[in-house]
């Protein structure tokens, strides 16, 4: 009897190797698919890049943006974001900062650092948010404006900037971002090219480590934390073959909340940010890829390499792992809530391509990692499998897991090379491993609690992440004459 159990539980674990080999295959092979086509992007964008530049700087057809920076306890680092995005070089922008009822200094700073001054609110609402209390406007700077609300969360307090904002492009940005000063000349350049452009995503790299003062970037260095570093690494292979990949195909489904310009009219249109969700970014990027798709409307949704959002990570595992949890129910929530473009008859690539795999290798894929290690483990400590072919299958996810992130950073060397020096390089090549020795597998877990929470249930909510703003100089923004 004994025999015959030992026997069957022998054989289960063959079968599940080979279908663990083939998930991890077939992952391999769609991300390298995508790498190629970054790489082929890659090199069209920096020719795009360079004849722009060798012209002159604005063609005179750039349309007017407006900026929303919503804010909840971000005293830390507000003025040093609103105070880069005061020196961005382009023609014509507002900025809308979003006080979603902050419980720390936030609207003291931001009323002291650039002498607001109260405005009546004669903006009539096109989405329904929470109430607007005051709006405010500087005295220093007319395109800056403050809006102060009654806490409705994330999405609410973009859908309150988008209907106070006056321009037909609106730029999404987060309260502890620094964009560099071309960032929205170079992401506007899409829209240029055809109306049927409806949004675009650029590039957002960690400022843990670099230098900001009065909203500039002054250098780019190395974080001195290594779960920052590891992040760096995540981040490359996120945006420069993930999204990168996938923007030929017009199957982009995520635009980091970080960083992402909209047409106004079309994202009211939609409905405006989903309110009750924790990725609210991603929700509407696929919300308009569903009803675009089913509706047989023209449009694209791109993304755009070299426009660079620089922001801060977390550096403690607490906040890093509700980070992820919170993202990884969103990632769920937002392919859940738009199921019906999942292998639709007008789905086209982003419902036969984009989405399955997001499902399968991003939504199901800490299943598949956390089962995959412990069932192997158990069966190795069983004598089920052989130490060979356990480490044969340990060997095969971290090779996996060093070409893919290797690739990556190889493709930022050679296209964009924004780490300066030698040894910024080899640290990061260590962060490549240090990634597959632990914090993936750690990475997993939290991933997986996250979809547990989405299982269930779970509400989710806008947090306050825990920051350092090392990386931010003390604001000076009183001096005259600020460079735009």
């Amino acid at each position: 009897m004994i025999a015959s159990v030992y026997a069957g539980f022998a054989h289960v674990i063959e079968i599940l190797q080979w279908v663990f080999l083939a998930y991890f295959l077939l992952q391999s092979a769609v991300y390298l698919g995508l790498n190629v086509l970054s790489m082929r992007v890659i090199r069209r964008e920096t020719l795009a890049r360079g004849a722009m530049e060798a012209t002159s700087r604005f063609s005179g057809l750039e349309p007017p943006i407006s900026m929303l920076v919503p804010a909840y306890n971000e005293a830390e680092t507000i003025v040093g974001s609103t105070s880069s995005l005061l020196q961005l070089i382009y023609p014509e922008y507002e900025i809308i900062v979003i006080n979603d009822g902050s419980r720390d200094a936030t609207l003291t700073v931001l009323r002291d650092a650039f002498d607001l001054q109260p405005v009546p609110d004669v903006t009539p609402p096109q989405l329904r948010t929470q109430p607007v209390r005051a709006e405010y406007v500087s005295r220093r700077h007319p395109n800056l404006r403050v809006l102060d609300k009654h806490n409705g969360g994330k999405a609410d307090a973009l859908n309150a900037g988008i209907n106070a904002a006056q321009y037909p492009l609106f730029c999404a940005v987060d309260a502890d971002s620094v964009l560099e000063r071309l960032s929205l000349l170079r992401v506007v350049r899409p829209f240029l090219e055809g109306p049927e452009v409806i949004a675009a995503g650029g590039t957002v790299r960690l400022a843990n480590g670099c230098r900001v003062s009065d909203g500039f970037l002054q250098s780019i260095g190395m974080p001195k934390n290594w779960l920052a570093r590891i992040q760096i690494v995540e981040y490359l292979r996120a945006f420069l073959f993930g999204r990168m990949g996938w923007s030929p195909l017009n199957a982009i489904l995520i635009i980091s909340g970080a960083f992402g310009l909209f047409r106004r009219n079309t994202v009211i249109d939609a409905g405006g940010y989903r309110l009750g969700t924790i990725g609210e970014d991603m929700e509407l990027v696929v919300r308009l890829h569903r009803i675009h798709r089913l509706a047989r409307r023209k449009y694209r949704i791109v993304f755009v390499p070299d426009p660079i959002c620089w922001t801060e990570a977390p550096e403690d595992l607490r906040t890093l792992g509700n980070q992820r949890r919170r993202w990884q129910q969103g990632l769920m929530e937002s392919l859940w809530l738009n199921r019906t473009l999942l292998f639709h008859s007008r789905g086209g690539a982003p419902g036969w391509l984009a989405f399955p795999v997001m499902l399968l290798f991003e939504g199901l894929g800490p299943v598949m990692e956390v089962i995959g290690y412990a069932l192997f483990t158990i069966a190795w400590l069983a004598g089920a499998l052989s130490l060979g072919a356990f480490l044969a299958f340990l060997a095969m996810a971290f090779a996996v897991g060093l070409l893919l992130s290797s690739a990556a950073l190889m493709l930022e060397e050679n296209s964009f090379h924004v780490y300066p020096y030698a040894r910024h390089i080899a640290v990061l090549m260590l962060a490549i491993l240090l990634e597959n020795v632990g914090y993936r597998q750690l990475n997993g877990v939290w991933r997986m609690i996250g979809l547990v929470r989405w299982l269930r249930g779970k509400r989710g909510q806008w947090g306050a992440m825990k920051r350092s703003g090392s990386w931010q100089q003390p604001s000076r923004v009183e001096r005259p004459g600020t460079d735009r």
